[in-house]
């Protein structure tokens, strides 16, 4: 296990990184200085995101990065391929929330091992829920003498 955190660099069409990083601080606060994030705005340049980037990398002066872009072939993901190549840094595509939550619980693990858990808590988190099976949490208005379907003003 390393001592000291992996960087996690988010980049996204905005505002999906930004957003993203909000979510995940809502639980793990403590992560804040560990999460950057990249959101690319409608019609900015591959060389000037590319260059935030860098910039972006720089200024955490982390040793290790983890890299999640959101859709793969996109602006976003193609800046992030080119900024993690020939370094150490690792790249997922395809970010959810799960990824990103997973990623920030395995910060402190080895940066492969950091990247293949994160991967897979994305992978994990996408599920398709019949409504039959969806967990309930809260009792229907029926079960309270009242129909469902009826709204009283």
């Amino acid at each position: 296990m390393t001592t000291t955190a992996n960087h996690i660099l988010l980049i996204a069409h905005a505002p999906l990184a930004h957003a993203l990083r909000e979510c995940a601080l809502h639980v793990f606060a403590d992560s804040a200085q560990d999460v950057s994030v990249l959101d690319v705005p409608p019609n900015e340049s591959p060389e000037d995101t590319l260059q935030a980037a860098r910039a972006l990398l720089a200024h955490s002066g982390a040793e290790r990065t983890l890299v999640l872009a959101d859709v793969f072939g996109a602006t976003p993901s193609n800046v992030a391929h080119r900024l993690v190549e020939g370094s150490a840094a690792r790249l997922l595509v395809g970010v959810n929330l799960p990824m990103l939550l997973r990623a920030i619980c395995y910060r402190y693990e080895p940066l492969d091992e950091q990247a293949a858990r994160a991967l897979a808590g994305g992978q994990q988190g996408m599920l398709q829920v019949a409504a039959s099976n969806a967990p309930r949490n809260q009792n229907s208005r029926k079960e309270h003498g009242q129909d469902r379907d009826h709204h009283q003003q």
